[in-house]
């Protein structure tokens, strides 16, 4: 369960203040799929930071699994970053000079664990994503949806109760972002993954089963899908282009 409750969080710019939060409270059950939606300035990088534990808020309550993130110092967030939350983001920030197995290691490497587990635990995660049989690729040696998938992989390394992705198919072609999607609902309903997911496109929000929307540092709907886009659908301007011929490749 994540809890965030009347939370602000204000920047200073100068003699100046900037709201990036103003009074946010949700509820994310465990096992759910959910979009955090809005356009440049909304408030959702600030959100993203607070609910995977990088920033604290000025005002309110955050709670991840029962533990009240908000009055924690520095070394007590990276701890609880650490266990309870994996990150995805848009550009795949893999190591070039290591393999993909040892790049999904890396989170394992800093709590101590033993190097047998680590390998273990960094070969499971691989083939949960479809890449049991690139574990010994570098970075350059993979298309960028494999390079994405490791990354996934490594978020899930560390069994999070929150996957938290942040644009994740920004850099990568529909096809391939379409596969990407399709992981990250298999996650959610076979593996009952909690997956929070920051976008400024509708049409990617709309695979998940609900769409928190951001506006001016407030949340202004809170909207359940009832049914979720499946990934590979065509967006609608696709099937437009495609379907009545006037714009489709000759």
């Amino acid at each position: 369960m994540i809890e965030v409750k009347e939370v602000t969080k204000i920047y200073k710019v100068g003699d100046d203040e900037v709201r990036a939060l103003d009074g946010v409270s949700l509820k994310i059950n465990d096992g759910e799929m959910v979009a955090i939606m809005g356009p440049s300035g909304s408030g959702k990088s600030t959100l993203m930071a607070i609910l995977g534990c990088l920033d604290i808020p000025t005002s309110g309550e955050y709670y991840v699994d029962n533990i009240e993130a908000a009055k924690m110092n520095d070394n007590q967030l990276a701890s609880l970053r650490a266990h309870k939350v994996g990150f995805v983001f848009q550009t795949f920030n893999l190591l070039p000079r290591t393999s993909a197995l040892e790049n999904v290691m890396l989170p394992l490497t800093y709590d101590g664990t033993k190097m047998r587990d680590c390998i273990e635990r960094a070969e499971k995660a691989l083939e949960v994503v479809g890449l049991k049989d690139r574990m010994k690729h570098h970075p350059n040696q993979l298309s960028g949806g494999q390079q994405q998938r490791v990354a996934i992989a490594r978020a899930l390394v560390n069994d999070p109760a929150i996957l938290l992705a942040d644009e994740p198919t920004g850099n990568l072609d529909s096809k391939t972002g379409a596969e990407i999607m399709a992981l990250f609902q298999h996650l959610h309903s076979e593996k009952h993954q909690t997956v929070i997911y920051v976008t400024h496109d509708a049409f990617i929000a709309r695979h998940t089963d609900r769409i928190i929307h951001l506006m001016d540092g407030k949340v202004v709907r809170d909207e359940q899908i009832k049914n979720p886009i499946k990934a590979g659908t065509p967006r609608p301007d696709e099937m437009l282009s495609n379907g009545n011929g006037n714009h489709a490749k000759e």
